[in-house]
């Protein structure tokens, strides 16, 4: 099994940067693909980026492309979502997730989720 905690939101101007981390415990964690998800109020869960279990394969939604990283680091079983240029429509909890398969976008497609961090941006 794989426990997650996120941390890292915050509150942050329009046009800031955050970094997000994703702690895991056991000792599985560099066997899963790693995935960012992000829930705004009144909106369903949505895929946000993705990493394969070496870090070699990664994939974002078109919303975030070109402003958000995701990385990893299987020593540290901790994985990163490095976002920039923020805009008040990034708003929202974000969570973690980890599954055997890389690429998903479903969240039905992953196993394993942390409790989520907020992210507010303000205008």
């Amino acid at each position: 099994q794989v426990q997650l905690v996120e941390s890292g939101g915050g509150l942050v101007q329009a046009g800031g940067s955050l970094r997000l981390s994703c702690a895991a415990s056991g000792r599985t964690f560099s066997s899963y693909s790693m995935g960012w998800f992000r829930q705004a109020p009144g909106n369903e869960r949505e895929f946000a980026a993705g990493i394969s279990w070496g870090g070699g394969r990664t994939r974002y939604a078109e919303s975030v492309n070109g402003r958000f990283t995701i990385s990893r680091d299987n020593a540290k079983k901790t994985a990163y979502l490095q976002m920039d240029s923020l805009k008040p429509e990034d708003t929202a909890v974000y969570y973690c997730a980890a599954d055997r398969s890389f690429g998903g976008l479903g969240v039905k497609e992953y196993d394993y989720w942390g409790q989520g961090t907020q992210v507010t941006v303000s205008s």
